[in-house]
């Protein structure tokens, strides 16, 4: 059954082109041509997690798998719930975080207490649970109990069969689809809880892009004998993990200004998506299409494009090394 909407992330941009500008091929590298320990050194695995452990025991299983330093997954999944589960290493780390605005897609099994007609189920959930819904979070959850609202951005109905309900959702972060079906089930008029969960959907990472643990451990055991075509299949560039980010495009000129932590000037960008608003988590990125870091923009795209003076974006947090581009800009006297 083909998917009623589609996750934010999804959505189509326009790119605007502020100034035509050349990228020199002497300095830094398309993320599809980078070698295998590049990929190591800032990237992330779209993972396939298993039910039982923890998402913090099986991001340490990776990392022992893979022999990095670090890793972070983007958005905690319960023990016993499978399903896609991104897990940054070492470099990637630094930009995890992005991954909390982006939408999830989940399928769930639903178990009414009572069984309800197929129509009535259809007809109400259909209705009542898309859009903006208020939910209270869990007993056990990471955040305070309080009211709060989150967004339902598509709710399929697969299958009614007696008491159960398959159902796929298309939801906001944050969003607990175990509080979701005991208001369903209320909102039929009898009770209910979650039976199943799978997450199949991280932002853009799907179930079509999903390895295991055993398939890392296996990269990890060819890379040593040579063969780095395994690897390549399971660590995929840092610039997947803000691939639902609107992006800032600058020049060669400003990229290692920004690498060393300088403000981003309007001078310095080439292009920028529409439809950025101030004060929006942005990616920032070069010409090549590498991830310089993540940045908080200070104006909206068409001021951007606009203005000739001013910043457009502050640099939070820096993946490229300084020294990738070539300084152009000099230091202030003291």
């Amino acid at each position: 059954m083909p998917r009623s909407g589609v996750l934010p992330a999804e959505r189509p941009r326009k790119r605007i082109v502020r100034i035509s500008s050349a990228t020199d091929p002497a300095y830094g590298k398309r993320p599809a041509d980078r070698d295998v320990h590049e990929l190591l050194a800032a990237g992330v695995v779209p993972l396939d997690k298993p039910s039982g452990p923890s998402s913090h025991q099986v991001a340490a299983w990776l990392r022992d798998a893979l022999q990095v330093r670090q890793v972070g997954h983007g958005g905690t999944l319960d023990p016993k719930v499978t399903g896609v589960l991104p897990v940054t290493v070492n470099g990637g780390v630094k930009v995890v975080r992005s991954l909390l605005s982006s939408g999830k897609e989940y399928v769930a099994v639903m178990r009414l207490h009572e069984a309800r007609d197929e129509g009535q189920v259809r007809e109400v959930l259909a209705k009542r649970f898309t859009g903006k819904v208020e939910q209270t979070p869990p007993v056990r959850s990471a955040v305070a109990r309080r009211p709060r609202v989150r967004r339902v951005y598509y709710l399929d109905i697969l299958e009614v069969s007696g008491r159960d309900v398959l159902f796929r959702a298309g939801t906001q972060a944050g969003t607990y689809i175990r509080t979701l079906c005991v208001d369903m089930a209320k909102a039929l008029g009898t009770r209910g809880h979650m039976q199943e969960l799978r997450r199949t959907r991280t932002g853009l990472f799907d179930e079509d892009d999903l390895v295991t643990l055993q398939d890392c451990k296996d990269a990890r055991v060819f890379l040593e004998g040579g063969d780095g075509s395994w690897m390549r299949r399971c660590v995929r560039p840092v610039e997947d993990v803000t691939a639902h980010l609107n992006k800032i495009v600058l020049r060669d000129t400003a990229v290692d200004a920004v690498c060393h932590g300088a403000p981003l000037a309007v001078i310095g960008v080439a292009q920028v998506d529409a439809g950025i608003e101030a004060g929006e988590l942005v990616a920032l990125e070069t010409l090549k299409g590498e991830l310089i870091g993540l940045g908080e923009s200070r104006m909206t795209s068409r001021q951007v494009v606009e203005e000739e003076k001013g910043v457009a974006a502050d640099c939070e947090r820096v993946v490229m090394r300084a020294g990738t581009y070539p300084r152009v800009w000099k230091r202030r006297p003291k």
